[in-house]
């Protein structure tokens, strides 16, 4: 089946289901996703030394780390997962973290950005500021101490416009930069995966999925996710069209209202610049159908730091932000 069958396939059934009201799973697009995906991360199995997979615990990147073991079956999956930690990171998201790594027996990294903070490499304006554009030094620095010469991770094309300039295999210079001149050309799927010494590959297996793809396919595979991808109650501030979470890194300013909201999370980052969404969905076929709806992209949604600065993920991709 060609990708153009797969996506009329689909069409149809997704139009079908919404007339009747109920979320519907195309089967037929969700597997052409899932194949090439999987076809992808053999390609890093079989052509890197020391490849890595970047997991946050966040809904992409745990769909890529339930490919990945998917690509490696039967055998178990042959890479660590690696955690860039800011120390300002949802108690949910460590929880579940922890808990992926005892059920499955992974071998995780942890990069701590408190670590670059008492070396000296990091260096904070403030106590409190967030520690998102951060993460940048500590992966880097991970990557070196680990001699990685592949890091797999979940960005999406859909996610916003340095996104969309990604080659699925993206490469890295020897500082860790992202040059968009210097990306290979990746015609009939075709991937020139040669590094020189120092240099590594980012490479993202669902660069061509959508928000909507990765949910649809968390509800087919039944992916487990942190409970904050899902509706509960929070303390949240209203703040220039945001739900701003209260907590102690982001406490409410003078003259801000707390109110409690039912929310869920769209997206997990740091505290400091991850917002929620007002929703009462409680499984994933209930986010399906918010998400079919919705008019905001994730991160315009829910990150201010993305708002504050429509250039900023480009700026941070070239210094080697993932």
């Amino acid at each position: 089946m060609t990708a153009r069958d797969a996506f009329l396939n689909s069409a149809a059934e997704i139009d079908h289901g919404l007339a009747a009201g109920r979320p519907v799973h195309s089967n037929a697009h969700l597997d052409w996703l899932e194949d090439e995906a999987i076809s992808i991360l053999r390609e890093v199995f079989g052509s890197f030394e020391r490849p890595a997979i970047l997991c946050s615990c966040g809904k992409d990147s745990l769909v890529v780390l339930h490919l990945a073991m998917k690509a490696a079956a039967p055998g178990k999956l042959p890479v660590p997962i690696v955690h860039i930690d800011t120390g300002h990171n949802f108690p949910e998201v460590i929880a579940f973290r922890e808990h992926l790594v005892q059920k499955h027996g992974f071998n995780l990294i942890v990069g701590h950005l408190d670590d670059s903070i008492a070396k000296g490499t990091i260096r904070l304006a403030h106590p409190l500021e967030s520690r998102n554009p951060y993460q940048t030094i500590t992966l880097l620095e991970t990557i070196e101490a680990n001699r990685f010469d592949a890091m797999v991770g979940g960005a999406r094309r859909d996610e916003e416009k340095a996104r969309a300039k990604e080659r699925v295999f993206s490469h890295r210079d020897s500082f860790g930069q992202w040059q968009p001149r210097a990306q290979r050309p990746e015609l009939w799927n075709l991937y020139n995966t040669r590094i020189a010494q120092g240099e590594h590959f980012r490479v993202f297996p669902i660069s061509n999925w959508t928000e909507l793809d990765v949910w649809n396919y968390i509800a087919r595979e039944n992916i487990e996710l942190p409970s904050i991808y899902y509706t509960h109650q929070r303390e949240v501030i209203e703040r220039n069209g945001l739900l701003v979470p209260v907590t102690d890194i982001t406490p409410p300013r003078t003259g801000e209202t707390v109110v409690t909201r039912d929310v869920r999370f769209r997206t997990v980052g740091d505290i400091s610049c991850t917002c929620p969404v007002a929703s009462t969905a409680a499984t994933a076929d209930e986010v399906i159908l918010e998400t079919i709806t919705a008019t905001a992209s994730e991160r315009g949604a829910t990150r201010m730091d993305d708002r504050a600065n429509d250039a900023a993920m480009e700026r941070r991709k070239k210094e080697g932000y993932f």
